[in-house]
């Protein structure tokens, strides 16, 4: 597969989707994803689940083995808009001042300032999340729901748009805390970067493709926020609410599971399926924007029962099963 050229990418006019169009809206995701491609090569799936988080204003949780690029993905989605970006490397010894900021006393104005922690950026990317103790995880809780920071009893609201983006290497390898469900729920989509195919690990050898240092931004931090806020427009027929809240409801009562999908995780499906839909041109939502979300939007909130565990069952497999129980609505347009 051949990276698309940077002349390919600049192609496209910046204030395409000002006009409030589909077309608008789906020039500019294909510009977002075809940047990141220069980089991520032979993972058009997940750069799309990726650009389809960021535009839902949700948060994304990227989990594989070391060395499958996840930290990659995480800068180049970083990378390809121009706003303020903060990484920080998850290690046992982190605390949670060091992601939030802390209070401290200014001898010579006589008052207590608070310096601002990393997370105080449009994109955060926590690497390796997961190595950090349970602590310091829970100190992105508030945040990542309430965008603000409550630091010694005083909120302080993060900037808009903002959006965290963390990595982790799967729950059995060493030095590793599981996130807890309650963190697992604040991520909008989790997905798996999964070995590159033969013809794009080539490449890689080889040297194709760019570095990510010399990515450039493709979009600016308030073409972001206006797409985001086109995204909410879009139209979702009935029929669709009731198969969305349908799907989250059979999770809740399915023998394999001991947690089904939250209220949030509707929610975030909705968010979700609209963007899809207006990715594809599409002003309305149809009912395969849901089943195509539905995996990576779901099934890192669902936990299993012991018995399905060991039959080698996965969150995944519970929401095919469930998208074939549930009975879509036919095929429906715009009003």
């Amino acid at each position: 597969m051949s990276a698309p050229s940077a002349d390919a990418v600049a192609a496209v006019r910046p204030d395409a989707a000002r006009t409030g169009t589909p077309d608008g809206f789906a020039q500019r995701f294909e510009a977002l994803a075809s940047n990141i491609e220069r980089v991520v090569r032979g993972k058009r799936e997940v750069v799309e689940l990726g650009v389809t988080c960021i535009l839902s204003e949700g948060h994304l949780l990227v989990e594989d083995v070391p060395g499958v690029g996840k930290t990659t993905l995480a800068r180049c989605l970083a990378a390809s808009i121009d706003a303020s970006y903060q990484r920080v490397q998850f290690t046992p010894d982190l605390l949670p001042s060091d992601i939030t900021g802390v209070t401290v006393y200014n001898q010579h104005k006589g008052a207590f300032e608070f310096h601002s922690g990393p997370v105080f950026a449009n994109v955060v990317l926590g690497d390796e999340i997961n190595r950090a103790s349970p602590k310091t995880q829970s100190a992105l809780l508030e945040v990542m729901e309430e965008r603000r920071v409550t630091v010694d009893g005083r909120p302080h609201p993060v900037p808009r748009p903002f959006m965290v983006i963390a990595t982790q290497n799967p729950v059995d390898m060493d030095g590793t805390y599981a996130l807890p469900e309650a963190q697992l729920d604040r991520f909008l989509m989790r997905v798996s970067m999964g070995y590159p195919d033969l013809e794009a690990e080539v490449s890689v050898l080889q040297g194709g493709g760019v570095q990510v240092d010399s990515l450039a931004a493709v979009a600016s931090r308030e073409e972001v926020a206006w797409l985001v806020e086109l995204a909410t427009r879009v139209h979702v027929a009935p029929a669709l609410y009731d198969y969305i809240a349908l799907v989250a409801a059979a999770s809740r009562s399915a023998v394999e599971l001991r947690l089904g999908a939250s209220p949030r995780g509707s929610l975030a499906l909705l968010r979700a399926a609209r963007v899809r839909a207006m990715a594809d041109a599409r002003p309305y939502v149809i009912p395969e924007d849901v089943r195509a979300l539905a995996a990576p939007v779901l099934a890192h909130r669902l936990v299993l029962t012991p018995e399905a565990e060991l039959r080698g069952r996965t969150g995944a497999d519970v929401i095919a099963d469930l998208l074939q129980a549930v009975v879509a609505p036919p095929v429906t347009s715009a009003r």
